[in-house]
């Protein structure tokens, strides 16, 4: 029994080591075998790469060729002509269009409309050919009466030298496709009398004119002004002044300096506080520095209530607080206040002669126009009924050159 146990205990010895030689010839073998799939499928996997490589790009030098199945070049082409398309009907930030908007018609609010005007380049040469034009600004409540004598005074002329603007909030100015005032009416807002809300409507001209930036020199008008000289006399006096042409005077009276609010110190005392015509003149500069302006106009729209009326405070304080030099202190659109009532004598066709007509041009006084004398002191007047339509269109060329 002892020397069977002794003889297994030998063939135990001696055949471990067999079986550890063999396990570890199996481990090796798995190994190998592993080695050789992971090397064949990483092969197939560059093949299979390779050629969806080739297949979508394809190498001309040191550059990519994207014309290939990957990119479709015809959608490319469709949704380029799709896109040019949109930019003919919209603006696409053209250089045409950023300078002179084919429409007036917009959806910015004010506070929008007013930023946007007041943009000024810092470069002073333009990259486009400007010809210095002049922006007729109309503040109406409704229709046009003297519109033909107005289209007569436009007739012919070069329309790179003028622009159009009417504010007529609640009526839509409905006038022939060929007359001057197509589609010149802008987003207008209500304007009561008397309130601040008829500076907002002169504002709001003033910063749609803004928008094309060859606008020089900007014309307040109403519905019952008209021009007393031609086209050319009109752009040439303006385009070529030194000044605007902005009322603005102490008056010492209850309707002057008795409207003035205490409130409203410290930043506008009482010695700064200044009235004039609501009807001006004002050339690009001052246009900007009137748009931009929020501290002051917001001081007048809180202190300065109806018995104040604004329209006649406040362009011609601020302007005479900062901008005085810039000013020639007079308008350039005679009223005739000689009823001393709220409002000024109104024209009718009785009143309508050729030596009325000739008396409104020269009356014998003096300006001073580029710090010279100068009997042209008015360009235009106001406020004639619309049955004076028929005299002035009869004796318009005769005695005003239109």
């Amino acid at each position: 029994m002892a020397r069977s146990k002794e003889k297994e205990d030998a063939d135990g010895r001696f055949s471990a080591p067999v079986s550890i030689s063999m396990a570890d010839s199996s481990i090796s073998m798995l190994k190998l075998i592993s080695i050789l799939i992971v090397f064949v499928v990483g092969m197939v996997i560059g093949l299979v790469s390779s050629s969806n490589i080739n297949k979508y790009f394809t190498f001309q030098g040191d550059q990519f060729d994207f014309k290939s199945h990957y990119f479709d070049t015809e959608q490319f082409s469709h949704d380029a002509e799709k896109k040019g398309a949109n930019c003919e009907k919209g603006d696409c930030l053209s250089m045409e269009s950023f300078i002179r908007p084919k429409s007036l018609t917009h959806r910015m609010t004010d506070d929008e409309l007013f930023w946007r005007a007041s943009l000024v380049p810092e470069k002073e040469d333009f990259p486009f050919k400007r010809v210095p034009r002049v922006a007729f600004m109309f503040l109406t409540r409704g229709p046009l009466p003297l519109l033909p004598l107005w289209e007569r005074f436009f007739s012919g002329q070069d329309k790179e030298k003028y622009s159009i603007y009417v504010h007529a909030p609640g009526f839509e100015l409905n006038v022939a496709v060929s007359s001057v005032f197509y589609r010149r009416q802008i987003p207008s807002q209500n304007v009561q009398w008397g309130s601040v809300s008829l500076v907002d409507a002169e504002k709001r001209l003033l910063a749609n004119a803004l928008l094309d930036f060859s606008n020089e020199r900007f014309v307040l008008l109403s519905e019952r002004c008209i021009p007393i000289y031609n086209f050319a006399t009109v752009h040439k006096y303006l385009t070529e002044s030194l000044h605007s042409f902005i009322d603005s005077y102490d008056d010492p009276s209850r309707y002057g300096r008795g409207r003035y609010n205490r409130r409203m110190q410290p930043d506008i005392r009482l010695a700064e506080w200044r009235k004039g015509s609501q009807w001006f003149e004002a050339h690009r500069t001052l246009a900007v520095k009137i748009v931009a302006d929020f501290k002051y106009y917001s001081i007048f729209r809180k202190y300065c209530r109806p018995s104040c009326y604004p329209d006649e405070h406040y362009i011609p304080t601020y302007v005479r607080k900062f901008y005085g030099a810039l000013n020639s202190n007079r308008s350039l659109t005679y009223v005739d206040w000689s009823m001393m009532g709220p409002h000024p004598a109104t024209f009718t066709a009785v009143n309508i002669t050729t030596q009325f007509l000739q008396l409104l041009r020269n009356n014998g006084t003096m300006c001073s126009y580029n710090s010279e004398k100068t009997n042209i002191c008015y360009l235009f007047a106001r406020k004639f009924d619309e049955s004076a339509l028929e005299p002035l269109l009869s004796i318009s060329s005769q005695v005003m050159g239109f």
